[in-house]
């Protein structure tokens, strides 16, 4: 295998943020009050969330504003008098305890860290990324972790990845991999940077977009095999 540093996306790559959404706001309405109609609130809140995050992504909204703003939104549609800024800090404490992994992430983080240097990169939030990733038992094998938080500029701008692998023991284009399930941060951010990639596709989407995966996976116990067959090719 060529590649000495992997960099993993976390959610929806290594831990299933879609089943820790859900629960972390299960969780944050019982602590409101709010038994009844959690799906239904659930729903509402899903859209409001990805196109506040989108607008992080694009710059137009800073993080602070999006963890209150997705509340105040949803409560506002459905007509709730509750509180987003505490809604806000109880999701938070709850998402970093809610912890789902994606069935092989252990064994192959394990794994990539026995032959080089592995490093996390997200657009979630610094303290409770940080806080996910020990709650999940991967800390002990990844060397790094580099959130669009700390650095000021999210995936997939250029300036997210030169931050990222400054961070790294070392570097290089060549012996680089991103591994992720987005095409429009993960896979984009590693053609722009000019490292290879790997799209992680369990559900076996079409790809639509400008991205261009150098590779694609429906498993994660399928990147150490094509990655290594890449290698030989």
């Amino acid at each position: 295998m060529k590649h000495r540093l992997f960099l993993f996306d976390l959610d929806d790559t290594l831990l299933d943020f879609k089943a820790s959404e859900a629960l972390s706001f299960a969780r944050t309405l019982a602590a409101l009050g709010v038994r009844d109609g959690v799906d239904d609130l659930f729903a509402r809140y899903q859209p409001i969330n990805l196109a506040l995050w989108r607008a992080l992504e694009a710059g137009t909204v800073s993080k602070d504003a999006l963890k209150v703003e997705r509340f105040r939104r949803t409560f506002e549609e459905a007509g709730l008098d509750l509180d987003p800024v505490r809604a806000s800090s109880l999701y938070l404490d709850a998402l970093a305890d809610s912890v789902v992994l994606v069935d092989g992430a252990p064994a192959l983080v394990e794994t990539l860290a026995g032959i080089g240097e592995v490093g996390i990169i997200t657009n979630g939030i610094e303290a409770i990324q940080h806080r996910r990733i020990a709650s999940a038992g991967l800390d002990a094998h990844v060397s790094f972790v580099a959130t669009s938080e700390a650095c000021g500029h999210a995936k997939p701008d250029r300036r997210f990845f030169d931050y990222t692998v400054a961070m790294a023991r070392a570097f290089s284009h060549q012996e680089t991999v991103i591994v992720g399930d987005r095409l429009d941060a993960d896979i984009l951010g590693a053609n722009r940077f000019g490292i290879d990639s790997v799209w992680f596709n369990p559900g076996q989407l079409a790809n639509d977009s400008q991205a261009l995966p150098d590779h694609e996976v429906d498993h994660l116990d399928q990147v150490v095999p094509t990655l290594r067959a890449a290698a030989k090719s």
